[in-house]
């Protein structure tokens, strides 16, 4: 997607784009939604198959493409439910990554193989975590290999409709919210607002408040992403605080859905940096890295960390984050899968 597409899609674009818009992606957003809705009815009727899991699903996913925050949500959320007596794994795509087949990833897979999301999810979850392209395969194989796991959470997987699923949590962008409130190309929306009818929760990323520009049918809270620590790439064991960064020259550098939420975060704690942003999943190279500090997101930290050891650079940092979130939260997504995993239990005894 352009930078010009991105930039019409919430609101920021030129005027004069605006009629080439309406005339050349509207017509496509129709088709585009014509396909949507067809390839639910067949999920719906039986055309395209549902797998059920033997143990309760949580989907994590979001409207929009690009990131709304659905990685720290979904290590925050194995946390919970490790806290409420559940022994949590994560499913994931891969996206980014050359595996075509199911695989089990760990802290130090190559995030070239898997993606650079699992890997993360890895280190920070602590938990088993199977990444490939048919979801439902990588699902049963992950059940496979750890009986113990008793409930699933399907990292970006709301419009993977093959894995059937017991709740849906939507995480919404405070910032950006649904944009132009179109359907792609013409807008950022991989499916229609309605489908918000259709899920459990919505989790608003950035906001303390639900904007009153957003209002929802279903239960709505608040997430904030949190940190301030700082990572050597060279030395992990070494942390330093913003305040190390105040007096430096810094470069600021993320390849991520959004990356100004990054250097806000970074603005935020009193570090002036000059920002580059990159594709989401950029695969970096050496000349990607500017001469002198430079500070990145624990994303980019999974790929360029090899760099980093090549270069014998030890001027190069990340910003460990975790996402708080509300208390109700916990309880909803808690509750609903104990009613499930009875009714799952009841039917094995059966």
């Amino acid at each position: 997607m352009t930078n010009a597409l991105l930039r019409c899609w919430y609101a920021r674009c030129s005027p004069l784009f605006l009629p080439i818009q309406a005339l050349l992606l509207f017509p496509l957003s129709l088709i585009f939604a014509l396909l949507v809705r067809l390839r639910r009815a067949f999920y719906r009727y039986g055309v395209f198959k549902v797998a059920i899991m033997p143990v309760p699903v949580v989907v994590v996913g979001n409207l929009n493409v690009g990131g709304a925050g659905k990685t720290p949500l979904t290590i925050a959320l194995v946390e919970r439910l490790r806290q409420a007596g559940f022994t949590p794994a994560i499913v994931s795509r891969g996206y980014g990554g050359t595996a075509r087949m199911s695989m089990s990833v760990t802290s130090d897979s190559d995030p070239s193989v898997v993606g650079d999301e699992p890997v993360l999810m890895a280190r920070r979850a602590d938990c088993p975590l199977w990444i490939g392209r048919k979801r439902v395969e990588a699902a049963l194989d992950l059940l496979a290999v750890h009986p113990e796991v008793d409930v699933l959470i399907a990292d970006d997987g709301l419009q993977h409709l093959a894995l059937g699923r017991d709740v849906e949590v939507v995480v919404v962008d405070a910032a950006r919210g649904f944009g132009n409130r179109r359907l792609l190309p013409a807008g950022p929306l991989r499916e229609p607002l309605s489908r918000l009818t259709q899920v459990d929760v919505v989790v608003i990323n950035g906001a303390q408040a639900l904007p009153r520009t957003l209002t929802f049918p279903c239960p709505t809270f608040s997430m904030r992403i949190i940190g301030s620590d700082f990572v050597n790439l060279a030395d992990q064991k070494r942390h330093v605080g913003a305040d190390h960064f105040f007096d430096q020259t810094v470069h600021a550098i993320a390849g991520m859905g959004h990356p100004q939420r990054f250097f806000d975060h970074l603005a935020g704690l009193g570090i002036t940096s000059m920002s580059q942003h990159f594709p989401d999943h950029h695969a970096y190279a050496d000349s990607d890295l500017p001469a002198g500090v430079v500070l990145m997101t624990e994303k980019d930290a999974v790929k360029c960390a090899s760099l980093a050891a090549r270069l014998g650079r030890d001027d190069l940092w990340f910003l460990k984050v975790d996402a708080v979130l509300d208390d109700g939260l916990q309880s909803l997504i808690v509750n609903l899968l104990k009613r499930r995993k009875r009714v799952i239990d009841g039917s094995q005894a059966a």
